[in-house]
């Protein structure tokens, strides 16, 4: 799916604000990245110190997205920062909603599209990489650390890696988990089409046996202090002796109980990846499903979504109040980024 950026025309700055004062600051940048023939498209997400004009990013014929303020300048401080992956045929704006309302409690987001699995360009033969993700954020760091005005403001000791699905998995591998190819595969032997990753990979025609090498790659980057992972992929797969070397605290969060995907269940019934790691705190989003993470829909989206033949991802489970889990996750996101300390599990319910 693609997702537009709708610069609107200037407005007065008055009454820009005086609709609403509660904005982020919202920017753009391109990054040369080693392992990357052309550069990285990223953004950034941060508290607003200056007022310019209001654009909405992520809007499109499905998506609602969020009003920011395109190129304004940061808020005086210093703010925990925090490398965000998007899933498989997502894209950083996409998520604007979750990136704006982290920035508004005090916390920069660093956002990429990463190439080969990003709306428009999405293979199934390009997405087994968590490790090569990994190193888009780790570029996209690089850059902002040593960008003149943007390194000011980050707070160099508190970097937190986070994702969903396919991202939860690079946010893991940021941490330093890896994967076992030949695990993975035997995983979607198993499960076949009850494993939504697996279908994923099959329309590909992706043979695991011979193409899933990359899931062996380490993508630790020493510079994140705790992670984030929302519905992650791949947690079948993961090689326990790096879960073991992994004391960063974890945050591991499931939209859902009776509608969690298999793919996504880190639990005791599937990956029990909650119970492998040493410093975690797992919460749980209910009702809801894998789709709920994703922006509010427009009226027309469901219905543009069925005509294209794409995945239902305005379709909730009954209800489901999308913003309101927005709200939970957004709650829970930022107290764990402010205070990354293992804390008791937990389920909320809207």
């Amino acid at each position: 799916m693609k997702s537009l950026l709708v610069a609107l025309s200037l407005l007065p700055v008055a009454s820009a604000f005086a609709a609403d004062p509660e904005l982020a600051g919202y920017d753009r940048f391109s990054v040369s990245a080693a392992h990357r023939p052309a550069r990285l498209q990223g953004s950034v997400w941060y508290p607003a110190g200056t007022r310019t004009y209001a654009g909405f990013i992520g809007k499109g014929p499905v998506f609602k997205g969020t009003k920011a303020l395109v190129g304004a300048g940061v808020r005086k401080g210093r703010y925990p920062i925090v490398l965000f992956s998007h899933g498989s045929g997502g894209n950083m704006d996409a998520l604007s909603w979750l990136f704006s309302s982290l920035a508004k409690k005090g916390i920069i987001v660093v956002g990429v599209n990463h190439p080969g699995s990003t709306s428009g360009d999405s293979s199934p033969r390009r997405s087994l990489q968590p490790a090569e993700r990994a190193a888009d954020l780790s570029a996209a760091l690089d850059h902002l650390l040593n960008d003149p005005y943007f390194s000011r403001f980050i707070e160099k000791n508190r970097i937190v890696a986070a994702g969903f699905s396919l991202g939860g998995a690079t946010a893991l591998s940021l941490g330093g988990v890896t994967f076992e190819p030949n695990t993975y595969a035997e995983y979607c032997l198993k499960f076949g089409d009850k494993a939504q990753d697996c279908v994923f990979f099959a329309k590909g025609d992706v043979d695991l046996a011979v193409m899933s090498d990359g899931l062996a790659a380490n993508g630790r980057d020493h510079r994140v202090q705790a992670v984030v992972s929302i519905d992650p992929g791949f947690t079948y797969a993961v090689r326990d002796e790096s879960v073991e070397r992994m004391k960063l605290p974890v945050q591991l969060i499931s939209l859902g109980q009776r509608n969690l995907w298999n793919a996504a269940d880190i639990g005791p019934t599937g990956s029990n990846l909650i119970g492998k790691l040493e410093h975690v705190t797992h919460v749980t989003l209910s009702p809801a499903n894998h789709f709920t993470f994703l922006d509010e829909c427009t009226e027309q989206g469901a219905k543009i979504l069925q005509e294209e033949k794409d995945d239902p991802v305005c379709d909730d489970p009954a209800g489901v109040d999308r913003a309101e889990i927005h709200r939970q996750i957004t709650r829970a996101v930022a107290t764990f980024v402010l205070n990354p300390e293992p804390g008791p599990s937990e389920e909320l319910e809207n």
